[in-house]
């Protein structure tokens, strides 16, 4: 069965870091992208970042730019996003999400919510 495990989230103030993690199982983390993905309160989901595991291209959404890394751990078969100088506007759930292309994901963690207060 395949399953995407999101982890990481939690409550930091403005300027910290936090890092996401999200667990393959099932299926080994090859020749995919693996996307994060955001939803805040009362907004749309929007993707923030992804990395193409067969050459290693990473894309950013523009707000994120400079400030988060995404990275992966074959050992591990993780994905991390590493988060620094979070930003009030970074509040929302994140969803890690596996799929052939970036934006087109067939599945999806259960998501782990990030809380940055002023």
């Amino acid at each position: 069965e395949v399953q995407l495990q999101a982890s990481g989230g939690g409550l930091v103030q403005a300027g910290g870091s936090l890092r996401l993690s999200c667990v393959a199982s099932g299926f080994t983390l090859d020749d995919c992208v693996v996307g994060w993905s955001r939803q805040a309160p009362g907004k749309g989901r929007e993707g923030v970042s992804s990395i193409s595991l067969p050459d290693g291209n990473t894309y950013y959404e523009n707000s994120v730019k400079g400030r988060f890394t995404i990275s992966k751990d074959n050992a591990k078969n993780t994905v991390y996003l590493q988060m620094n100088n979070l930003k009030p506007e970074d509040t929302a759930v994140y969803y890690c999400a596996v799929g052939e292309y970036r934006d087109e994901y067939d599945y999806w963690g259960q998501g782990t919510l990030v809380t940055v207060s002023s």
